[in-house]
């Protein structure tokens, strides 16, 4: 067979396309372009001399040829993979690629700088993050885990909590010095408000209190995608914000915010650590799974 046959990276790119039926999406978790990885295919089907995908805009699908030959790649790449591993942790040392995903506020505060540390520790460890309030396809998109919040299929996943965080109602000193400080739920309503819209519907989410009670603010600011303009609104005085504690305790420190009605602040929120059932981890998914429960176990979350 040719010698460009031979191309890990061909292989490897023709493989994530046929999982992924798309030359872009397929671009994406491997870090290419997708005109790279298209010409990555086609390279491979010139070497082999058949085609292997049939080409649409709206996606690609293998050939009769291309579905048993991406068969035989997947068994290859998957010994490869054993293989290195291996001779990696007989030396001690993580190697290969993981992909995460988490939501923009638990990313930043949380998450972030635990698997900063995690990668100074495994050096040839790489970490692919992506930071956003959509939930992501595990199978389309080429996810090792994610990061969810609240109640989880655990038909279709397997779920290790990352803790319980409370939440309570914020704002800047020179908003409650203009607009008063609201001495209960029903002044509460009156006050200006700073919301979050959930990024897959739209719809505005309440504000969830003690006692499994939740109101929903009359005269709102309204933020979509991503919370930390919220907590930007409030800082600048444009009204009163229910936040997760975690994200504020520098801002309460400073007094650039101040808690409002504290006796009301019970709710609480779980985020977990998810992946698909069945799905095979690395040793490299391990090791990440094993670092974030260390330093974010439940024991570890509250306020």
């Amino acid at each position: 067979m040719p010698r460009a046959a031979a191309s890990l990276e061909n292989l490897a790119v023709f493989c994530r396309t046929v999982e992924l039926g798309s030359f872009t999406l397929a671009a994406r978790a491997l870090g290419l372009t997708p005109q790279a990885a298209s010409r990555a295919v086609t390279r491979l089907e010139a070497a082999v001399g058949v085609a292997l995908v049939r080409r649409s805009t709206r996606a690609v699908a293998p050939t009769e040829l291309g579905r048993r030959y991406y068969e035989r790649c997947r068994e290859g790449l998957a010994v490869l993979g054993e293989a290195t591993e291996q001779l990696s942790a007989g030396r001690g040392a993580v190697v290969g690629e993981v992909r995460i995903s988490m939501p923009t506020t638990f990313g930043h505060f949380r998450l972030l700088p635990v698997l900063a540390r995690l990668r100074a520790l495994h050096p040839a460890l790489r970490l692919v993050v992506h930071v956003s309030n959509h939930n992501v396809d595990f199978a389309r998109e080429g996810f090792d885990l994610a990061v969810r919040l609240g109640e989880i299929d655990r038909a279709s996943f397997v779920a290790r909590s990352l803790g319980t965080y409370g939440l309570g109602l914020f704002a800047s000193p020179s908003y409650l010095a203009r607009a008063g400080t609201p001495a209960d739920l029903d002044a509460l309503l009156e006050h200006e408000a700073i919301v979050f819209a959930r990024p897959s519907t739209g719809r505005v989410l309440p504000w969830e209190l003690a006692g499994g009670r939740s109101v929903t603010p009359r005269r709102a600011w309204v933020v979509a995608e991503d919370f930390l303009a919220c907590l930007g609104l409030a800082r600048a005085g444009a009204g009163i914000v229910q936040s997760y504690h975690f994200l504020v305790e520098r801002d309460v420190h400073s007094g650039a915010l101040v808690e409002v009605l504290p006796q009301h602040a019970g709710a609480a929120r779980r985020f977990s650590l998810v992946y698909p059932k069945g799905s095979a981890t690395t040793r490299a998914v391990r090791v990440v799974i094993d670092h974030v429960l260390e330093h974010l176990r439940p024991g570890r979350a509250g306020r």
